[in-house]
């Protein structure tokens, strides 16, 4: 099996990478590599999967993750089928020793030390801080040389003393993904967001993964840690929050559409998940615009 993909490696020269991407779509490819990696989105929406986490993402998304952390950003359907749509994000990959132990280990770097340890878990950054980072990423961009590596020195000050960060992992995640996961996963994974309205079921997906159905189980909730009817469920309901918010279909629409053949026990799943009914998280929801 290929190894983790390494999308834009650095090069053994530099301290850093930053691409800028325009495309119809992100790509749809699950996977992790060495370098922490900060994605400022500017165009394009759709779901984001970083560790164990899936959460809906919108054209101002900004995260930072770390060494090896599983991660993609999967469009909407709607920028897969040929409307003129677009996505941007500029990505700023940078090495996890770039400083060097001895300078990582000072006092004065004690702030950024602990946030690139944070890092592990997926750092999702809101607020002020955001547009912040989103007007230096931009100029970043353009720069060359130590201009550059200042702008990521100064991003990294800036996150280290913010309160603007949600950890997008719980405490205690751990990421037991290698690189020989990388092309079952991406597999695995594919085929699940190409599936989720429908019925998916499990000897199906463990045949995919050339494996047994109980062996699959095993594997996939020791590499997602959590189980596969879980995964599909949190999906799904993702899925759901998304559609309740952004238009005007009943709920019982907005169910089909996710992958529940009855209302019941989609409500069920909803309120397990999210801790309130469909009618009320699109209320709350309509209270706060």
């Amino acid at each position: 099996m290929k190894s983790a993909i390494r999308k834009f490696p650095i090069p053994n020269t530099k301290c850093l990478k930053v691409k800028q991407l325009v495309e119809p779509h992100f790509d749809p490819t699950w996977h992790f590599h060495p370098e922490f990696q900060l994605a400022c989105v500017f165009q394009g929406t759709g779901t984001r999967y970083v560790g164990d986490d899936i959460s809906q993402f919108d054209s101002d998304d900004m995260v930072l993750t770390g060494a090896n952390l599983p991660h993609v950003w999967r469009s909407d359907d709607k920028y897969f089928e040929n409307k003129g749509l677009s996505t941007k994000v500029i990505v700023t990959y940078f090495s996890p020793d770039f400083m060097g132990d001895i300078f990582l280990n000072k006092d004065e770097m004690a702030r950024i030390k602990q946030l690139l340890i944070s890092a592990d878990r997926g750092i999702e950054i809101v607020g002020n801080t955001k547009k912040k980072i989103r007007k230096i990423v931009q100029k970043m961009y353009r720069q060359e040389g130590f201009e550059e590596v200042l702008s990521l020195l100064h991003i990294l000050h800036i996150l280290s003393t913010s309160n603007d960060l949600r950890m997008i992992n719980k405490q205690g995640y751990v990421n037991r993904v290698s690189d020989s996961d990388s092309t079952r996963m991406q597999l695995v994974h594919n085929y699940i967001l190409n599936h989720y309205k429908t019925e998916i079921r499990l000897e199906e997906i463990a045949k995919l993964a050339n494996m047994a159905p109980n062996s699959f189980s095993r594997y996939f909730k020791s590499r997602t840690n959590k189980s596969f009817t879980d995964f599909i469920a949190e999906l799904r309901i993702s899925m759901a929050c998304k559609l309740l918010k952004s238009n005007n279909q009943s709920v019982i629409q907005i169910a089909y559409e996710c992958g529940y053949k009855t209302l019941s026990n989609f409500n069920k799943k909803f309120k397990e998940i999210t801790g309130t009914t469909p009618k009320m998280y699109r209320k709350n929801y309509l209270q706060i615009l």
